[in-house]
């Protein structure tokens, strides 16, 4: 039997890609994720419950800078080389997003260049890189001349031997409820190319177009799926039971409706509850506000105007249509047809994690903190979808395989 192709996940956030990858085959060796609340939730799902990591010894088992790895481990990482097949994951993207405010000196955009340096001690046969649509364009005073940071990390990623080529993709394409575009960067050695001359920089592309369908059909799931194919089994009307967070309701299921949700729900959790469905409490003038938006079907813009509210960019979601791109803010989108805006199991649902999954930390913060913490909205916001993950870690198996 062979043994499984290993990899490293940086910036895992909360496991979404690392799921992915484990579902397609691979095996973890380790992960960085600096956020102690969403390595919790990878350390609970993927650590404790999976098993999917060989963590190595001279490395804690926690939450770590990526930085401090580079600094006090930099023997430690490049002795890993020839021994790892794939380094997948992407810096933060909110100082590229089109979603924020793209601040060009936005201290996270640093990390392209420790991304850099740890590709340069591991040495990897394959990079998988995914950022944001904002990623491949330039801002309009960087200290790059205007070049887009897509262009610099090919660049950078060709002078330490990697074929590389970078496309934009929409997921919502790949069966997954929600109309996210993100850039995606495959980088394969030089070296293992000319070994393997049926491959090239292209061939991941090409591959994951062809193997979409068939993967989906395997999994009995269509290629685009709805809102209401995603979480139409989990309404408020279903009935609420206390919420294990005092003072809050959370939800049950519905009896499932649609391929989706017997997917996301095939294994169900020991104690029956569904984890994460706690409902906002939101005051009567919320809720009359959202059934108001509701009834009139209204636009973001209309929502301000009929409100009077300085800022606002509330949408009203569509049941029969794949979501926008979820943010890391809850409170940007109303349910298709309840007066609340949407659960964590809801987001979850779109970003296509099982129900098993189990998210750790808060549910929300504010103020300065938001720099600080990461809850569980800004967990799965910021994650890959684990169904992408997987049909990627397909194909970058096949590769590997030559």
């Amino acid at each position: 039997m062979k043994k499984p192709k290993t990899y490293i996940d940086i910036f895992s956030g909360c496991g979404g890609l690392s799921l992915g990858l484990h579902n397609a085959g691979w095996k973890g060796v380790f992960a960085i994720e600096k956020s102690e609340d969403a390595f919790k939730t990878l350390e609970h799902n993927l650590i404790k419950k999976k098993k999917h990591f060989n963590w190595p010894n001279w490395l804690e088992q926690k939450h770590h800078d990526i930085n401090e790895i580079l600094e006090n481990n930099s023997n430690d990482l490049i002795k890993l080389r020839g021994k790892i097949d794939l380094v997948a994951g992407g810096p933060p993207c909110q100082g590229f997003s089109m979603a924020g405010r793209r601040i060009e000196n936005d201290s996270r955009n640093d990390l392209i260049n420790s991304y850099i340096k740890f590709i340069h001690y591991v040495k990897p046969k394959l990079i998988f890189f995914e950022n944001v649509k904002g990623f491949t364009l330039g801002f309009k005073n960087n200290d790059k001349k205007g070049k887009e940071y897509s262009t610099y990390v090919v660049e950078q990623l060709q002078k330490l031997g990697y074929s590389v080529k970078g496309e934009l993709i929409d997921f919502s394409k790949f069966g997954i409820p929600q109309k996210r575009t993100r850039f995606i960067l495959v980088g394969i050695q030089n070296d293992f190319i000319a070994e393997n001359p049926f491959i090239n920089e292209k061939s991941f592309f090409n591959g994951i177009q062809n193997n979409k369908e068939a993967f989906l059909i395997s999994k009995n799931l269509t290629l685009n799926p709805t809102l209401e194919n995603a979480i139409s089994d989990l309404l408020q009307s279903n009935g609420v039971i206390e919420s294990e967070t005092p003072k809050f309701k959370e939800g049950v299921y519905g009896k499932p409706l649609s391929n989706y949700q017997k997917f996301v729900r095939k294994y169900k959790r020991k104690n029956g509850r569904v984890d994460s469905h706690r409902f906002a409490k939101h005051t009567d003038i919320i809720k009359a506000r959202f059934k108001i938006a509701l009834d009139e079907n209204l636009t973001s813009s209309a929502y301000r105007e009929r409100f009077q509210l300085k800022k606002s960019s509330t949408k009203i979601l569509n049941a029969k249509k794949p979501t926008p791109t979820i943010t890391t803010l809850p409170d940007d989108y109303i349910h298709y047809c309840e007066p609340r805006i949407m659960t964590v199991r809801e987001y979850a649902r779109i970003q296509s994690f099982p129900d098993t999954y189990e998210f750790k930390g808060k549910y929300t913060t504010g103020g300065k903190r938001r720099t600080q913490e990461v809850p569980r909205y800004s967990q799965i916001g910021n994650a890959i979808p684990p169904l992408f993950g997987e049909q990627a870690g397909l194909v970058l198996k096949q590769l590997i395989n030559g």
